[in-house]
């Protein structure tokens, strides 16, 4: 029988999609007020994971819908982020039009954890490795 690898095992793979919805709310604090345009999108995002999440974790469903749902979130995560980078990632001033790099920053880093997580939850030993548990 083969080894498991660390990412495969069943508590990683659940600490991993509880983890999931970093991503998803990293954001500069200012996103989250209530006058704020941006604020439902990850609200909206994050209970499509926390649903996944309940089907794959406390369900233990072998249905494809729930990792469906995780790489819509993911997927629609990239791509928002993908839309909104240009319009934030300047700031103007009185002194001028500067880069807005906190949220240049937690831009990429959001779009590079949301690409590592629709790689990693596309891979059958992953999706299996619940089902072991």
């Amino acid at each position: 029988m083969a080894r498991s690898s660390f990412l495969s095992r069943p508590v990683t793979i659940i600490a991993i999609l509880l983890l999931q919805i970093i991503p998803i709310i990293l954001f500069p604090t200012y996103v989250f007020t209530p006058t704020s345009q941006v604020w439902w999108l990850p609200a909206i995002l994050v209970i499509c994971v926390l649903v996944a999440d309940f089907q794959l974790i406390v369900r233990r469903s072998a249905s494809v819908n729930p990792w469906l749902l995780i790489g819509f979130a993911q997927g629609f995560n990239v791509i928002s982020r993908l839309m909104m980078v240009w319009p934030n990632a300047t700031v103007t001033t009185e002194a001028g039009t500067a880069v807005n790099w906190i949220y240049v920053v937690l831009t990429i880093i959001s779009i590079v954890a949301s690409w590592w997580l629709l790689i990693y939850t596309e891979k059958p030993e992953i999706r299996e490795g619940l089902l072991r548990a």
